[in-house]
């Protein structure tokens, strides 16, 4: 079910039927899979309140009083998934995200018993948003940890909970680092050691923050917590290059998975953790940050359709070609198929299917052939990296399996490149490969603070090799101060930007015989078929007053046409 609470049998049903009231005459010959697989999540709120009574609100944070959240428990308000929002003459307005749960009641009965309740449902990430805007960092000051001894303190950490307050100020400062992060969606966490800095910094839709400084005699000790937490052992850290690892933070009641990276640098080390928090986002291909135009997605819905062959996603590294993919398994995730997933590491867990962590990549032959004993009907590879990966890719794909995997070009038609560099002969190629995408995520402008701007000038028309027409368009930029709303930084939130080159029967006859280069292969494929580039899709999103030029200028490269 699309949505962050999961409902009994009795509540499903009734949730199914609002949503086939709320849609047209032809949901009557959908299953009940499809018809939750395709509703979106404002959609399945309908159907939620229709079913409870309740009025649906899929916004609520705005109207939340940060006074009187602080008197409440934040920590009990996540488990329950609801908040007070407003009280007045005797009046308590309480957002819910699941109706039927007792919690709600329980607390608006012992904190506000003579109230008059209303409710109101509403999503559950509108809810971790509204409890997240009402809590603040609890770090410790920079004299704290001043203060602090080189060579004191525990650091047996089992159950890592980064709300809570800790009596250790290493403790604290890892607890409020991480939980800084998650509140701000941030995707990794650097820690880096300078000549004369010791700091960390966030990276946020994509860019990394302003530094924060850590005393530099702090750094053996944070470096000995971090590494406890992992469960690796302290003393490695001078033998071994890089160091690998995954803990668990508890953030008010829910679980954010953090991998963990340390390699040695010229000063001392350079960590980096990556947060695999995907609360705030809806991977479904055609919502949210995947809402592709309807020609990819159609295209792209046609390749999943195909019974066996390789769907390959390229891009660079955070280009989203991982959420994207997932997005792809959750469409064909049917009880009636099973799917395997080889993952470095398992980033997105997707309930029906069954996902394998590779610790390293000497495991990558055996697992694959284990799979394949499998009786599997899907299978997805995280990466392929190496001529083996190719092959064992490429055969999994011409036994009838359906495979989908990612590979680092920056083009879509460089993929057939790619595999033929890594010993994979063409007609191979030809015959598997039903689909070659290419993918960049692009920072998407805050709306509340974009400024108006007039046109393009006329030197970036001719570096980016744009229409006279660009001009005269009106536009929109970010606000270089930003705001509240966006933190400072006139950007909020990414979306993808995605190209497709579909490798019909016909197509891949003539990438089989060599008649045409892989390029030119993209090129009358785009003839034939109008599918946008991923330049054609950024201009889209630069005129719709999505995104600015300077945003698209640092994930594409626009200087040429196509």
């Amino acid at each position: 079910m699309n949505y962050d609470i999961k409902f009994n049998d009795t509540i499903r049903r009734q949730i199914l039927r609002q949503l086939r009231l709320l849609e047209s005459a032809s949901s009557v010959e959908k299953d009940d899979d499809a018809i939750l697989r395709k509703a979106s999540k404002i959609k399945l709120l309908g159907a939620i309140g229709a079913a409870s009574g309740l009025p649906a609100m899929p916004q609520v944070k705005e109207l939340a009083d940060a006074k009187l959240l602080a008197g409440c428990d934040p920590s009990v308000l996540s488990q329950g998934m609801f908040t007070p929002l407003r009280s007045a003459e005797g009046r308590l307005l309480l957002a819910v995200a699941n109706p039927w749960d007792y919690r709600a009641d329980e607390f608006s009965n012992a904190h506000f018993a003579d109230h008059e309740i209303f409710k109101v449902v509403t999503l559950a990430s509108e809810i971790s948003a509204t409890i997240e805007r009402s809590t603040q960092s609890s770090g410790p000051s920079r004299a704290e940890l001043e203060a602090l001894e080189v060579d004191g303190g525990g650091n047996d950490v089992r159950d890592f909970d980064v709300t809570r307050i800790h009596n250790e100020p290493i403790s604290q400062l890892v607890a409020s680092m991480v939980s800084d992060a998650i509140k701000r969606h941030a995707s990794d966490i650097h820690i880096k050691t300078e000549k004369s800095q010791f700091f960390y910094s966030f990276r946020v839709d994509g860019d990394l923050g302003p530094k924060i400084e850590i005393p530099m005699k702090l750094k053996d000790r944070l470096d000995a917590f971090l590494l406890n937490l992992m469960r690796l052992a302290p003393e490695d850290r001078s033998k071994r290059p890089g160091m690998s690892g995954r803990f668990t933070a508890s953030y008010y009641g829910r679980s954010v998975g953090i991998r963990f990276e340390r390699h040695r640098s010229y000063r001392g080390y350079h960590i980096t953790m990556r947060l695999l928090d995907k609360t705030h986002l809806e991977p479904r291909l055609g919502m949210g940050t995947l809402a592709f135009d309807e020609l990819t997605l159609f295209e792209l819905e046609k390749a999943l359709a195909v019974p066996s062959g390789i769907i390959v996603m390229s891009g660079p590294t955070g280009s989203g070609k991982s959420t994207t993919l997932n997005a792809m398994l959750r469409e064909l995730n049917r009880p009636e198929d099973n799917i395997l997933t080889l993952e470095n590491p398992v980033e997105d867990e997707i309930p029906g299917v069954t996902h394998c962590d590779l610790r390293d990549s000497s495991e990558f032959k055996p697992m694959i052939s284990s799979f394949m004993r499998s009786d599997p009907d899907v299978i997805f590879i995280g990466e392929v990296r190496d001529r083996e990966s190719a092959e064992l890719a490429i055969e999994a794909a011409i036994t009838g399996h359906k495979v989908l995997t990612t590979i680092h070009t920056p083009r879509a038609s460089q993929i057939i490149e790619r595999f033929q560099q890594l010993g994979i002969e063409r007609w191979k190629i030809a015959q598997t490969l039903k689909a070659a995408c290419a993918q960049r995520l692009v920072k998407l402008l805050c709306q509340n603070c974009r400024v108006p701007c007039d046109g393009v000038g006329e030197r970036e028309m001719r570096l980016f090799n744009l229409d006279t027409e660009w001009a005269g368009r009106k536009l929109y930029a970010h606000r270089k101060e930003g705001c509240d709303e966006c933190g400072g930084r006139g950007y909020l939130g990414r979306a993808a930007l995605l190209e497709i080159l579909p490798i019909t029967p016909r197509t891949g006859d003539a990438l089989a015989k060599g008649d045409l280069t892989p390029y030119e292969l993209e090129l009358a494929i785009r003839k034939e078929t109008s599918l946008p580039s991923l330049r054609d899709n950024g201009l889209r999103m630069l005129a719709e007053g999505k995104t600015d030029l300077d945003a698209l200028r640092r994930v594409l490269d626009l200087t040429y046409l196509e």
